[in-house]
């Protein structure tokens, strides 16, 4: 009988690539793919650790895979899974943890599907990552999410990711455009670019920091691709992102009008103490320059609340920074200590009732800007890309410009993209209309 293997990802849309092609590699060898919630031979959960919650869902999940079947082969894979191997070992139920070097070769550790006593670990000394594993997102959801890069040579004081992740590394552009032909051909509409951090797109294996190609070309490149109707930038340091590739994009054949730009903080002595390579006022300029070239385009923002030495005086900046700001949303974290990083040892530490504090002040501030931009579209014409759920009778989708929309359910509109007119947000925010009104132009 066909041995069966169920995935759940913990984390961000780089994790997502990266499960999806581990599973298509299981399918290879003769496995079958299920939901998580059911009965299978294997368990597979891809761990995150860039917020505390994160490590403690994951013996929540272990759980919920005992559950269901009790007898199964649990494994555990990704970033928490490189930076505290033994502490996952020591969940009840687990029975392999592999590092950041050995995940893309889990088939090769599974061969006996016997429960193990303890963990089994097998990861490595972060330096040996310094090989480039490509991988992109399929059949999970209507758009792709496509890994280009990954690995971080940045050292930003609170985060662990160049250390669950190594060095910064590129996949080939060759490689790159292959990629995204496979996935046009499976009828995805839409493809987001993905890594630690693509700005740096271009550095090659071995520590290698000659850039075989730019950001920039990797855009311009990925632009020529037929059958992708969308290209979406996931996240982009305020440093790497140009000139040159904002105004490629303002006239793309297929890259749309919306970045997801992170800030961390609005005050510049804390974006010193964070180490970032940037201060406010290039963020302010790159937002600037984005609105000169699209006033439609949609901005999002990642901040951190509550880093160590953030007075009242500081956050208050940031809000009114963010306030003044021509923005779209927020991505709000409070911060949370990290083991082996610079900001776990620094003064001023933030009580947790205050951190969580200006995180709810924040998240409201994104509701009213997210709000806002929404208003401000009604009454233009905009493209949107239909997804495969169906949620409370309702089929939802994406503008271009990352509105969401949603319409009574008809599962002949997903993975459609139509032209629309916005008219009216519905009490949950969403734009909402009926398809067989005058409002599907298209």
């Amino acid at each position: 009988m066909r041995k069966k293997v169920a995935f759940y990802t913990l984390g961000c849309k780089l994790n997502f690539s990266e499960t999806s092609t581990i599973a298509r590699n299981f399918t290879d060898e003769g496995f079958d793919r299920v939901d998580f919630s059911d009965n299978a031979d294997i368990y597979v959960i891809n761990t995150c650790s860039v917020t505390e919650n994160a490590d403690k869902r994951f013996k929540t999940i272990v759980k919920q895979a005992q559950k269901s079947n009790p007898d199964a082969f649990v494994a555990a894979v990704g970033c928490y899974a490189q930076l505290k191997p033994e502490e996952l070992a020591a969940v009840d139920g687990v029975d392999l943890v592999l590092g950041a070097t050995e995940k893309f070769k889990i088939i090769d550790y599974i061969n006996d599907l016997s429960k193990n006593e303890f963990g089994e670990v097998h990861s490595c000394e972060i330096e040996e990552a310094d090989f480039y594993v490509g991988s992109y997102s399929i059949g999970d959801r209507t758009r792709a999410f496509l890994k280009v890069q990954d690995g971080c040579d940045y050292k930003c004081t609170y985060c662990t990711i160049p250390l669950a992740r190594g060095i910064s590394r590129s996949d080939t552009l060759e490689n790159v455009l292959k990629n995204a032909k496979e996935i046009s051909e499976k009828g995805i509409k839409e493809i987001v670019l993905t890594g630690v951090n693509i700005g740096d797109y271009g550095k090659g294996e071995f520590g290698n920091k000659k850039h075989e190609h730019t950001f920039y070309e990797l855009v311009e490149a990925l632009d020529t691709v037929d059958g992708i109707e969308r290209l979406r930038i996931s996240s982009i340091e305020p440093n790497l992102l140009k000139n040159k590739t904002i105004d490629f994009v303002a006239n793309s054949r297929t890259f749309v009008p919306h970045f997801h730009i992170p800030l961390q903080s609005g005050n510049d002595e804390i974006l010193k103490l964070m180490r970032r390579r940037y201060l406010s006022d290039l963020y302010v300029d790159r937002v600037q320059k984005i609105k000169e070239v699209m006033p439609h385009a949609c901005i999002g923002v990642d901040v951190i609340v509550g880093f160590p030495g953030e007075t009242e005086d500081h956050f208050l900046d940031t809000y009114k920074f963010l306030s003044d700001l021509d923005i779209s949303y927020l991505h709000v974290f409070t911060y949370s200590e990290r083991d082996n990083t610079v900001a776990a040892n620094l003064n001023g530490v933030v009580p947790m009732n205050v951190r969580k504090k200006r995180s709810k002040m924040l998240r409201g501030l994104s509701a009213k800007k997210r709000r806002a931009f929404y208003e401000s579209q009604l009454g233009s014409t905009r493209t949107v890309l239909f997804e495969s759920e169906n949620k409370e009778g309702y089929i939802h989708g994406f503008t271009e410009n990352y509105v969401k929309v949603k319409m009574p359910w008809n599962p002949e509109y997903i993975n459609t993209v139509h032209q629309i007119k916005l008219k009216d947000i519905d009490e949950d925010g969403m734009v909402r209309f009926d398809f067989t009104s005058k409002e599907i132009v298209a």
